[in-house]
């Protein structure tokens, strides 16, 4: 009788206690959420639910939605090793941003942290700071390698952001293209070059898009500014 009672009182005690959770498994939901429903469907709330959880439970771990974003993305880019980087500056800039897009792009989903513009991986901050530094090397003032940097970050991101966008309008072979079926006869005078247009675009919009061509002449074009300074 008496160890029937204890036993009641030990199962009472262990049903009233909360789930033990670790860090890791906060994270680990998180990134699954952000994976297959993107950014805006994580909320201490969810992710709670997702681990069995109180979202009071949450707060003993991690402050807020900000800093569990924070920890999805956190040590990333410590996972991918460093490329070999090319002696000449000019080649160590297109090198970096390569590997910054090649990167991202197999991790599709950080591309959507990312864009909240104020949450990063401090293990990836070495990639700025090669093409600042590189880009100084080639003659840009400071402020020129800074504003360079952001151009080609801007190239890679948006270049991501669309590939994703495309991604999800094929998932989806009933949406049809606005474009270029908006265009009429009557708007040749006004876009006659989308007008010639319009039968390929397309297969060129579909065509394989040379990234790394592309940011060569993104690079090139930054950094022709040191000698135009000069001039």
């Amino acid at each position: 009788m008496a160890e029937n009672q204890a036993r009641e009182r030990t199962a009472k005690r262990a049903a009233g206690r909360p789930r033990r959770i670790e860090a890791g498994q906060i994270v680990a939901a998180a990134r699954r959420i952000l994976q297959e429903e993107g950014v805006e469907a994580v909320s201490m709330r969810r992710v709670a639910k997702e681990v069995g959880a109180t979202p009071m439970a949450l707060y003993h771990h991690v402050r807020d939605k900000r800093e569990l974003l924070m920890l999805t993305i956190s040590g990333l880019a410590a996972t991918v090793p460093r490329p070999e980087l090319p002696t000449a500056p000019r080649d160590r800039v297109l090198a970096t941003a390569l590997h910054m897009h090649a990167l991202l792009s197999g991790m599709p989903w950080v591309v959507d942290v990312l864009s909240l513009g104020d949450i990063t991986d401090k293990n990836a901050l070495w990639m700025p700071e090669e093409i600042i530094d590189s880009a100084m090397a080639c003659g840009l003032t400071q402020e020129q390698a800074v504003f360079a940097y952001r151009t080609l970050w801007y190239v890679v991101h948006g270049d991501l952001v669309f590939r994703r966008a495309a991604a999800r309008r094929g998932a989806d072979p009933d949406r049809p293209d606005l474009f270029p079926t908006l265009l009429t006869p009557e708007d040749a005078d006004r876009y006659p070059r989308l007008t010639a247009l319009s039968e390929r675009w397309e297969g060129l919009a579909t065509a394989d898009y040379d990234v790394a061509g592309q940011l060569a002449a993104v690079v090139d074009g930054l950094l022709a500014q040191a000698g135009a300074q000069r001039d």
